[in-house]
């Protein structure tokens, strides 16, 4: 099986874990951005379909 071969420091998984955070903060207040634009209704390229009265109950 694969092991590390050396132990890492607590610097570095920090540094792994900030990164990580990071990328996950950036993405969710990206999908955070782009549902206030659904909603408000200035969203400017993204298709959102929206049901209307007449298409709920075909399935």
């Amino acid at each position: 099986m694969a092991v590390p071969k050396k132990k890492k420091s607590k610097g570095k998984r920090n540094q792994r874990h900030a990164t990580w955070k990071g990328k996950a903060a950036a993405a969710a207040r990206n999908a955070l951005s782009i549902g206030k634009a659904v909603l408000s209704g200035r969203a400017q390229g993204f298709i959102y379909p929206v049901a209307e009265e007449g298409d709920a109950d075909e399935s």
